[in-house]
C-alpha cells in the first residue's frame, strides 16, 4: 500500500515537472538567446550563452524607447482596468437589484456581444473611428478598451452579486445611507475577490495586446511595449539577439505584477468559486 502511494507522488510530481518544462521552455529560450550575438544563436539556440553580454539589452532599450513605450503601457493598462472594473460593478449592480425586462435586455445584449469576434468587426471599427478623428489618442484607446471589456466583467459581477444578501444594503438605508454610500462603502469591498480576478483577466489581455494598439496608436510616442517590440521583426531583421533582448524586457513588468499580486490571485479565485 505504502508503495502504491509512493509510485502516485512520484508520478505526479514527474507529471508537474514535465508540465513545468513545458510551460518555462519558451521563455527560458527567449532568456537565453538574448545574451547570444545572431551567429550564436543561428549555430547554437539551445546552448548557454558564453557571456553574459548585456549589449542586447542596451540596444534594445534605445532603439524600442523603452521608458516611452513603459510609461505609456503603464497608463493605458491602469486606467483601462480601473475603469472596467468601476463601471461593469456599477453596472452589474444595477442590472441585480433593479431585476426587470430592460435589464435583462442589456445583460443579454452584453453576453451576446461577447460571441463577436474583434476580427470580424476591426475595418468597420478603424474606418468609422477614423472618419470621427478618433484615433491616435491614448484615452480613445482606453474607451475602446472599455467597451470591449465591460461585457464579461458585467456578467461576472452581475453572478457574485446575486449571491450578496439584501439585508446588509437595507439595514444600511434604514440608517440613512443614499445608494451610491450602499454601493461604495458596502457593496464594493464585498466584490474584493471578483474584483481582484477582472483585473488579473484585464490586465494581462491589455498589456499584451497587440491588434487594437496597431490599429489605434499611429504616432510613435504613444506606441505600447508590445507595439515597441514589433519592429525588431520584420522581413529583412537580422540581429534575433536584440529582438529577444526587447521580448525579455516587455514580460518582466508583467512578471513583477505577478509576484506581487501573487497571494491576491490565488485568494480571489478560491473565494470566487467558493460564492
Amino acid at each position: 500500500m505504502r508503495n502504491k502511494r509512493l509510485n502516485i507522488a512520484a508520478g505526479w510530481y514527474a507529471g508537474m515537472s514535465i508540465l513545468f518544462i513545458i510551460f518555462i521552455f519558451p521563455f527560458l529560450l527567449i532568456l537565453l538567446n538574448s545574451f547570444k550575438s545572431r551567429v550564436e544563436i543561428i549555430r547554437n539556440p539551445l546552448t548557454l550563452p558564453k557571456t553574459l553580454d548585456f549589449s542586447n539589452y542596451t540596444e534594445a532599450y534605445n532603439r524600442m524607447n523603452f521608458s516611452y513605450g513603459l510609461s505609456n503601457s503603464l497608463f493605458i493598462t491602469c486606467v483601462s482596468v480601473l475603469a472596467i472594473l468601476v463601471f461593469s460593478s456599477m453596472l452589474a449592480y444595477y442590472l441585480v437589484r433593479w431585476s426587470n425586462k430592460i435589464s435583462s435586455i442589456i445583460l443579454l445584449t452584453l453576453v451576446s456581444s461577447m460571441l463577436i469576434p474583434f476580427q470580424s468587426i476591426m475595418i468597420p471599427f478603424v474606418t468609422l473611428y477614423g472618419n470621427l478623428h478618433m484615433l491616435n489618442s491614448r484615452w480613445a484607446l482606453i474607451f475602446f478598451y472599455l467597451g470591449f471589456g465591460i461585457s464579461l466583467a458585467t456578467f461576472m459581477y452581475h453572478g457574485f452579486i446575486k449571491t450578496v444578501p439584501k439585508d446588509l444594503e437595507e439595514a444600511s438605508l434604514m440608517d440613512g445611507a443614499g445608494r451610491v454610500q450602499v454601493f461604495w462603502k458596502i457593496i464594493f469591498p464585498i466584490l474584493k475577490p471578483i474584483s481582484t480576478t477582472i483585473a488579473i483577466v484585464d490586465v494581462l489581455w491589455i498589456w499584451n495586446d497587440f491588434l487594437l494598439p496597431s490599429l489605434v496608436l499611429l504616432s510613435k510616442e504613444q506606441q505600447t511595449l508590445p507595439l515597441s517590440t514589433y519592429y525588431f521583426f520584420g522581413k529583412y531583421t537580422s540581429n534575433y539577439g536584440v529582438a529577444m533582448a526587447a521580448l525579455v524586457m516587455a514580460i518582466i513588468p508583467v512578471i513583477i505584477f505577478y509576484l506581487i499580486m501573487q497571494k491576491q490571485i490565488i485568494k480571489g479565485v478560491v473565494e470566487g468559486a467558493v460564492k
